[in-house]
């Protein structure tokens, strides 16, 4: 089992920047790829960037690549999302997940339902 927590959503200007985080409970999250995804007013949840157990393995969906990045530190079971160069359209709630203990055949996993573990969530608002 894995708790998360994410916490860093806000209210911020376009092209400003926050940095949100996940905070994991659990001795399984250094075992488990994890990802962020989104979901704006309206529209289904997606994936903003993906990480695997170690660091590697970066997946970014298209529009905030460049501008945001991923990271983990696996001592302090914590994930990570900088964003930066912040635009209206990426105003959404912000949820950290984790792939459980499934195979893992080396790809990029970008669906929600590949993750087995959610956050409660953090709303991001651009104004512009």
């Amino acid at each position: 089992q894995v708790q998360l927590v994410e916490s860093g959503g806000g209210l911020v200007q376009a092209g400003g920047s926050l940095r949100l985080s996940c905070a994991a409970s659990g001795r399984t999250f250094g075992s488990s790829i994890m990802g962020w995804f989104r979901q704006a007013p309206g529209k289904e949840r997606g994936i903003v960037a993906a990480i695997g157990r170690g660091g590697g393995r970066l997946y970014y969906t298209d529009s905030v690549k460049g501008r945001f990045t991923i990271s983990r530190d696996n001592a302090k079971n914590t994930l990570y999302l900088q964003m930066n160069s912040l635009k209206p359209n990426d105003t959404a709630i912000y949820y950290c997940a984790a792939r459980g203990s499934r195979y893992d055949s080396g790809r990029d996993y970008i669906r929600p339902d590949e993750y087995d573990y959610w956050g409660q969530g953090t709303p991001v608002s651009v104004s512009s």
